[in-house]
């Protein structure tokens, strides 16, 4: 090909014929000729034109773009085979970009999943570390007495003779702005202050257990816990007499004792506080220690007792558990000042409710098997389970019903109470409530926290009467809402 080119000084006739370079586009369709011929720039000779590079150069753009367009083809198809079927002149160096761009995804995906990991990691380590902080804030704070245990000194001072104690106290006011809430000191004995804590805090109900050793009466949970100073006498006898003659002075104003006689709690007088005794050793050995060490009580008239007709209440209520035998509590029929604790379990109601009738509540042997008169745990020393009628237990011999929550309703493993449970529930508390006893449950879940408030609360609003509690302040300030740092 060529053009014809009129040269200077010629005439216009004149031409010559100039050959030049073919178009890129002929030399596409002369490639396209040559079938077996691949020209690259590193093979093109090095006098090669400049048309013929640039052509070139416009051909491996138009390979680089086309190349670009099969990748983002290859994106879109999961399936290789079909990709190689679609795309058949693809170059060894797509395919390379192809796997490159898979192994890259792959690496992307694979640091997401690790940053996942590690943020899932870092919440459970702050986690962690916030339940060490808290668990080594509550050693620290274990070893200081909290506003319970300071109240101790408060119940046992005597006002000082001067003008301000003069006008800031008065013979009463050792339990000033306390107000009795029916929770039950659980294993009293055990707290900093026995009998003040529970007191101070508005505890209606404190527990002792008692073991007969040498004709005297320890206090302890386990006999490696008693020591010779942790009598009955020492820790309840003796401080409640002290506190009782407080609360009833005889002064120049107020010159004769008050008929009946004012209890612990100035801001109630009229409320009795419970002196749960339980009873560790032999029930009929004990019993007779007991009734000996309660007499400086029952003589100067502070003791709840029946009559043999009627119930006269006083500051203290005695009840006894444990081994504590049923036939000694009735053997006197016109004078008892011990009550007993009543098998809760037995007096359910409806007797359709059975234990049996869920899975989420487990079966009380003691309800169906033959108990000895023995030492037979609480609610059935001194009875067998066939001599247990409808109105065995009634308001005349007990003060208490009381059952194991874990033995008789089951634990909520659903972390709610099931209608059944609910059910058996309200059947005890209608069958205690009918015969004039007081319905308490023992062995409460303790943990999580929120649990066990949600079960303080269902049992308070089903008309539990006492709630055996371990943790005194959580119990009387009665907050009990759902908190997740309860965990």
């Amino acid at each position: 090909m060529g053009f014809l080119s009129a040269r200077r000084g010629r005439s216009p006739q004149s031409y010559e014929f100039v050959p030049t370079s073919p178009s890129c586009d002929d030399q596409d369709e002369l490639q396209r000729d040559k079938p077996d011929t691949h020209v690259s720039i590193e093979d093109s000779p090095a006098d090669i034109s400049i048309n013929e590079y640039q052509c070139s150069g416009q051909a491996r753009s138009r390979f680089t773009w086309s190349q670009r367009l099969a990748g983002i083809s290859s994106l879109c198809s999961s399936n290789e085979e079909k990709l190689e079927d679609a795309l058949p002149l693809l170059s060894p160096a797509t395919k390379r970009s192809k796997h490159s761009y898979t192994a890259h995804r792959w690496f992307k995906n694979l640091r997401v999943s690790y940053c996942l990991l590690f943020t899932v990691a870092g919440v459970f380590i702050m986690l962690g570390i916030i339940q060490f902080i808290s668990i080594v804030c509550g050693i620290v704070l274990s070893f200081f007495p909290d506003e319970f245990d300071k109240a101790a000194g408060h119940w046992r001072r005597v006002p000082d003779n001067d003008l301000y104690a003069d006008i800031t106290h008065w013979p009463t006011d050792i339990s000033r702005d306390i107000i009795p809430v029916g929770c039950h000191s659980h294993n009293d004995y055990w707290r900093r202050v026995p009998l003040y804590s529970a007191l101070q805090a508005g505890c209606v109900g404190v527990e002792a257990d008692v073991w007969l050793i040498d004709d005297e009466l320890y206090v302890g949970h386990t006999s490696t816990s008693l020591t010779a100073k942790r009598t009955l006498k020492n820790m309840y006898i003796d401080p409640l007499i002290k506190i009782i003659e407080r609360q009833n002075p005889i002064t120049q104003f107020h010159p004769a004792l008050d008929q009946p006689l004012h209890g612990v709690f100035d801001t109630d007088p009229s409320q009795t506080l419970i002196l749960l005794i339980d009873f560790k050793t032999d029930g009929e050995k004990t019993w007779q220690r007991v009734m000996e060490d309660l007499s400086p009580l029952r003589e100067r008239g502070y003791l709840t007792y029946f009559n043999g007709t009627g119930l006269t209440n006083g500051p203290i209520t005695v009840v006894g558990t444990g081994n504590t035998p049923f036939n000694m509590v009735t053997s006197n029929s016109t004078y008892r000042d011990i009550f007993f604790d009543a098998p809760l379990n037995l007096l359910a109601e409806h007797e359709a409710i059975a234990p049996s009738a869920d899975a989420d509540v487990p079966q009380d042997s003691a309800a169906t098997a033959e108990q000895p008169t023995g030492n037979a745990g609480q609610g059935l020393s001194g009875i067998s389970a066939g001599d247990i009628g409808p109105d065995t237990f009634n308001w005349t011999n007990s003060f208490y019903a009381s059952v194991s929550f874990k033995k008789s309703i089951g634990f909520p493993w659903r972390f709610h109470l099931t209608n059944k449970q609910m059910d058996l529930i309200r059947a005890q508390i209608q069958g205690a409530h009918r015969r004039g006893l007081k319905v308490r449950y023992w062995g409460l879940p303790s943990w999580p926290r929120s649990l066990r408030n949600h079960i303080w609360n269902v049992l308070a609003r089903e008309g539990v009467d006492i709630l055996n509690v371990d943790d005194l302040q959580s119990a009387t300030k009665q907050e009990w809402k759902v908190n997740i740092l309860d965990w």
